[in-house]
């Protein structure tokens, strides 16, 4: 066989089929064609292989140990493709499809077991890989990936729809021992010069927003430790290592540590970010409206109410996406 030629799938089935009726006799009746056309493409096959697959001299014929594994596998392989058809039409219809989608470390943490069972139905198959907002825009612009839900709403980009979930303001977070309320940026200005600063990765949406707003309003903090994901920083600033502007879905990450950490709500801290489900325009929009409304139950049936558990007041920061069409 040339090593890039690839399988005749089409002979693969026939083989199958020869391989569970046990004659080529048999297998030419349920496969709709000739014995002798049967014959021919086994052996054609086994040219293509450079092996030999069925042992001729015994009857019922006999599988070779080439055969057997070509068995094993090619049954898998003949099922899928007689299911191929018809996931294709239902694909284009919108109609349980094969979905990839990527979350953002929060959301999938936070929200993303309850949004993924209930996409399980409404799906073929689904595959959810997770990372900072980014790498998830990215993967979508070239096609590794089909929907997103990202702190990035790609505003640049004119092929893609995209419908924000919630938006959320951004608070404090000190160690438990420090009981001084901060309400003001001058007391935050003011903890900045006595403690250091825990910081989220620059190369994140979120670490990159937070250090453009610290330099706008001129808060200067030593800045000893940077960290990639929201439950690691909590923990941070419980062990006492120093504070950190977070934000309520990030202090839900890293929830194990939360009762250990001081919760600061300041009003004048202008700062927020917005997550959105964000697609390709006119590909998969019947699952991209049932995404959208998936993630709005689960942000209110489930996201708000374990935030009010932590901190009744961190609820009043969340600002849930309006249900009027996607842009």
């Amino acid at each position: 066989m040339m090593p890039n030629k690839p399988l005749d799938m089409h002979a693969v089935q026939v083989f199958v089929a020869v391989a569970e009726e046990g004659s080529m006799s048999a297998a030419a009746s349920r496969m709709g064609i000739s014995q002798s056309a049967v014959s021919q493409i086994m052996r054609q096959l086994e040219d293509d292989l450079g092996v030999v697959l069925i042992n001729r001299t015994t009857r019922p014929l006999a599988l070779t140990p080439y055969g057997i594994a070509l068995r094993n596998r090619g049954a898998i392989l003949s099922e899928e493709i007689a299911n191929l058809k018809a996931q294709v039409i239902e694909a284009g219809q919108g109609i349980k499809p094969d979905v990839r989608i990527g979350l953002v470390d929060s959301f999938a943490s936070t929200c993303g077991p309850g949004f993924t069972k209930s996409l399980l139905d409404k799906a073929t198959q689904l595959t959810i890989r997770t990372g900072l907002s980014p790498q998830q825009g990215e993967a979508l612009l070239r096609r590794d990936l089909d929907l997103i839900v990202t702190s990035d709403p790609l505003m640049d980009a004119n092929e893609v729809v995209r419908y924000r979930l919630f938006s959320e303001r951004y608070l404090v977070i000190t160690p438990k021992g420090m009981r001084r309320q901060l309400d003001t940026l001058e007391d935050l200005r003011s903890l900045a010069n006595v403690l250091p600063i825990v910081k989220f990765n620059r190369n994140s949406q979120v670490g990159l927003q937070i250090d453009r707003y610290l330099r706008r309003i001129e808060v200067r903090s030593p800045n000893r430790l940077e960290l990639d994901n929201a439950d690691a920083l909590t923990s941070m600033v419980a062990e006492g290592i120093g504070w950190a502007i977070t934000s309520p879905m990030c202090l839900l990450q890293g929830i194990a540590y939360a009762s250990h950490v001081e919760v600061h709500v300041i009003s004048q801290l202008a700062l927020e970010r917005s997550l959105f489900l964000v697609g390709r325009r006119d590909e998969y929009n019947a699952f991209f409206d049932d995404a959208c409304e998936t993630a709005r139950t689960v942000i209110e049936t489930s996201f708000l109410p374990r935030l009010r558990a932590v901190n009744e007041g961190l609820a009043q920061l969340i600002s849930v996406g309006e249900r009027s069409t996607h842009e």
